[in-house]
């Protein structure tokens, strides 16, 4: 069996961080790992409170799961701070792993920041060069490109700026643009692919960045080209977001095993 390691938040909610992670890795018959980065105390409403763990402890449990597990892919989400961002960084490249997706979490969706400034320069300066796939958001996006994005183009321009600074496919997700399409933009040096699909109505979106980066690193797990491996785990966020459970009062969660209700294969 594949294995994946996440490197993230935990979110007590359920509905994203390391926990929404686990999920998407079982749902595409990936076996998980973690190592928690930090703690947050939120639902579906909002985070109230997050804190980070020491550094030593997120190095460990890397360690601890690489040295006998292994990692087929990495998923690399809420790194909370500078020190555990150059940590991170280093002992990626340290243990030469492969396949390393990073979801660069900054803001939660109830409008929560998630890192602290300093570590936005680490992430983009460390951490960047060390990622086979990128996936941020348009905010994500501006603050790594230096540039605003209000169209298709901008996402393109954004994407190329971002791929300069390192990395082999930046993928800038176009769900804060409006239209009736949602569109996501894939930047290499092999050129520019836009992974197309109708604006899903609803509030239910609580871990979707989390979903579809941790799909992506399921699917490079399995052998998946990069490419494949984008455009199928973009499928699979879709179903989960079409058939969510509707709990909670503010951005609920999606369905992370619609696939197994359906009776259908990852």
């Amino acid at each position: 069996m594949q294995t994946a390691l996440t490197i993230a938040g935990s979110d007590s909610g359920g509905g994203a961080g390391i926990q929404a992670d686990l999920k998407t890795f079982s749902a595409h018959g990936v076996f998980g790992t973690t190592a928690i980065t930090a703690v947050t105390a939120q639902n579906t409403r909002g985070v109230r409170a997050w804190q980070a763990l020491p550094v030593d402890l997120v190095i460990d449990q890397i360690e601890m799961v690489v040295s006998d597990i292994g990692a087929d892919a990495v998923k690399i989400g809420m790194l909370a701070n500078a020190a555990i961002a150059r940590a991170v960084a280093r002992t990626i490249a340290d243990l030469s792993l492969t396949n390393v997706v990073l979801d660069p979490v900054m803001i939660a969706k109830g409008g929560a920041r998630l890192i602290e400034e300093d570590a936005v320069d680490v992430l983009g300066s460390e951490l960047l060069p060390l990622a086979d796939v990128l996936t941020p958001n348009i905010p994500e996006a501006e603050v790594l490109a230096g540039c605003a994005i209000r169209s298709l183009a901008d996402m393109r321009t954004a994407g190329q700026r971002i791929l300069e600074r390192g990395g082999r496919v930046v993928l800038v997700k176009g769900g804060h643009l409006a239209g009736s399409e949602s569109i996501d933009v894939a930047c290499s040096n092999a050129g520019t692919i836009e992974l197309r699909g109708r604006r899903l109505p609803g509030r239910h979106t609580h871990g979707t960045g989390c979903t579809l980066s941790s799909a992506i690193a399921a699917n490079l797990a399995r052998g998946l080209s990069r490419e494949d491996a984008l455009r199928q785990a973009r499928q699979y966020l879709e179903g989960a977001m079409a058939t969510a459970p509707r709990i909670g009062a503010g951005h609920g969660p999606l369905n992370h095993f619609w696939r197994a209700e359906l009776g259908v294969q990852p």
